[in-house]
């Protein structure tokens, strides 16, 4: 028991100290930066893959107070980003919980993260990080359109409107393309912190074939839902309703879309036909993607992956 104890120390003192170097990396060296930031989460990850909650948490308290040690509150964000994620990817393995639950646990772990952050910032610094994003945009914007007045061009006013139109989507669209980046990101990070994690000895859980992914068929009512709601209803554009029925729409057709690709794959997989047909078909889906939605409105409706392998087996026999 004293031996586990003292390992158990040891164990936190390397992992905090490996997290300090990571982070003043991340906040000191420009180049090398972008690739340490990748793996800030993963001394976090290890630990508390490999001992409970209590633990971990202790551990990622020196790590936040190291953190502003180093770099001050310059440093603060990146590790109230990177610790939470890599705990929640470590407790994840630590009670055996599946690859699903650790993507969603981590991405939502994550957004939340961001948006106390992006609160604090405003409240506390006075300080709206999207707002002078989009005030950078049309700034960018603006400039081109004076180059294309200087220039004699006889198309200002259509670059204006469509400049006027694109940041009117941009901004309704907002809340989903940072919902849809947060998931990528937490893709990304974990198709890079696991196998590390494999190779450390701690094992890790894996995702089923993406030929296997199935959402809930509630997912298919929801989109009915806002489909209906929007047809029967009038909503002006830059109203609450109008951005979140927006956006609902939005991220329910992008599920629907990924749903038709995995029905691809699945089909190519009972067809038996070679891997570089799964490389084309993917790659077409996404300028067919109204196509490729319906057929994932199809294969959740109805079983439609059912009849496939039925018409299989009974060809087998």
């Amino acid at each position: 028991m004293p031996n586990q104890k003292t390992r158990q120390l040891t164990n936190g003192a390397m992992m905090t100290a490996l997290f300090a170097v990571l982070l003043a990396i991340s906040v000191y060296v420009p180049v090398l930066s972008l690739i340490s930031t990748l793996f800030l989460a993963l001394p976090i990850a290890w630990y508390s893959a490999k001992y409970p909650v209590k633990a971990s948490a202790l551990v990622a308290v020196v790590g936040v107070v190291l953190s502003f040690l180093i770099g001050g509150l310059l440093s603060l964000p990146l590790a109230l980003i990177h610790i939470p994620l890599g705990l929640m990817i470590g407790l994840s393995i630590h009670y055996k919980k599946s690859k699903l639950f650790m993507f969603m646990g981590s991405s939502i772990v994550l957004l939340v993260s961001l948006m106390v952050q992006y609160v604090a910032a405003i409240a506390f610094l006075g300080i709206n990080f999207l707002e002078e994003f989009m005030a950078t945009m049309r700034s960018s914007y603006e400039q081109a359109g004076t180059w294309l007045e200087r220039l004699g061009s006889e198309s200002t006013q259509e670059y204006e409107e469509l400049v006027a139109q694109f940041m009117l989507t941009f901004e309704t669209l907002l809340p989903t393309l940072l919902i849809l980046s947060v998931f990528t990101t937490v893709w990304i990070l974990l198709l890079i912190l696991l196998p590390i994690l494999k190779r450390l000895g701690i094992e890790v859980p894996k995702f089923p074939p993406f030929r296997e992914m199935r959402l809930p068929k509630s997912v298919l009512w929801y989109y009915l839902i806002v489909i209906l709601v929007s047809l029967l209803s009038d909503f002006e554009q830059g109203t609450m309703a109008y951005l979140i029925f927006v956006n609902a729409s939005m991220l329910l057709q992008f599920l629907l879309f990924l749903q038709g690709v995995s029905f691809y794959h699945f089909y190519i997989h009972q067809e038996g036909w070679p891997r570089w047909v799964v490389v084309v078909v993917t790659v077409l889906a996404f300028p067919l993607q109204s196509f490729t939605s319906i057929i994932g409105i199809l294969d959740l409706g109805f079983d439609v992956r059912g009849w496939i392998k039925r018409a299989h087996e009974s060809k087998g026999k």
